[in-house]
């Protein structure tokens, strides 16, 4: 049975979109057919990861939802991203950068309910074995939908008090959606916090399992968004962690 994964952060700049990325690149390469879309319409940027150029997206997103086209058309794949180890394949679904686009979201907005018509299309058009929602940070109609209709639903925090208090509200109202399975991720961890202790006390926290603590990286600021780092730094301590991570979700 395909698996939606929706991925979810109270506040933005969590890493919500690398998260994503990273996860479903390693599926694909274990020979999984894994989607990603990006609903983030008012300030898609997951593309920029897949090296995917908004001059060569025809439709988005926000076409489908507009009725300009049917989903299939605003598919893309983005297997090559994978490498000589490709084996399985990637598809991305981006939101439109264009600012009269996003300036029509934020005014008019979208019929919600086309949103999750167009997750089921894409999972049956595909042929996908995951669909990976890049959620729009926060609780509004359209993440609340995306929450509700996930597998699986992860949610990314910083180590930070205003990520703390954001958190405790996300995770009340998705067990109140009764979401099958959720878990968190601790991300951007200092070095000077013990990974084992810090995920021990936001589980007891939350009451909450918690998948994984991504430590900060340098190497993850220096590659900028300019690809996927599981990709590039496999054997580092947060490459580790992500497929740590992916593992844990797995199972």
């Amino acid at each position: 049975m395909p698996e939606i994964i929706a991925i979810h952060s109270f506040r933005g700049g969590t890493g919500k979109s690398n998260t994503a990325a990273n996860l479903a690149c390693l599926l694909a390469r274990q020979g999984r057919r894994v989607g990603v879309v990006d609903t983030d319409i008012q300030s898609p940027g997951i593309h920029v990861l897949f090296n995917l150029d908004p001059k060569d997206a025809a439709h988005t997103l926000n076409d489908f939802l507009w009725g300009k086209c049917d989903i299939g058309r605003a598919v893309y794949d983005v297997s090559r991203i994978l490498g000589p180890e490709e084996r399985g394949k990637l598809f991305l679904i981006p939101s439109s950068i264009r600012t009269g686009d996003i300036a029509r979201v934020l005014h008019y907005g979208y019929d919600i309910n086309l949103l999750k018509e167009g997750y089921q299309q894409a999972i049956e058009q595909f042929a996908l074995d995951y669909l990976f929602i890049d959620t729009h940070p926060g609780l509004n109609e359209e993440t609340l939908m995306s929450i509700a209709i996930a597998d699986t639903l992860l949610i990314l925090l910083r180590p930070d008090q205003q990520d703390y208090q954001g958190t405790a509200v996300t995770v009340e109202v998705s067990r109140a959606l009764e979401v099958p399975r959720m878990f968190l991720i601790v991300n951007k961890a200092p070095a000077s916090l013990c990974g084992d202790a810090l995920a021990a006390k936001v589980a007891a926290t939350y009451n909450c399992d918690v998948a994984g603590v991504l430590p900060h990286a340098d190497e993850m600021m220096e590659l900028g968004s300019s690809g996927i780092f599981c990709l590039t730094h496999p054997d580092s301590s947060l490459g580790r962690a992500i497929d740590g991570i992916l593992r844990r979700i797995e199972t």
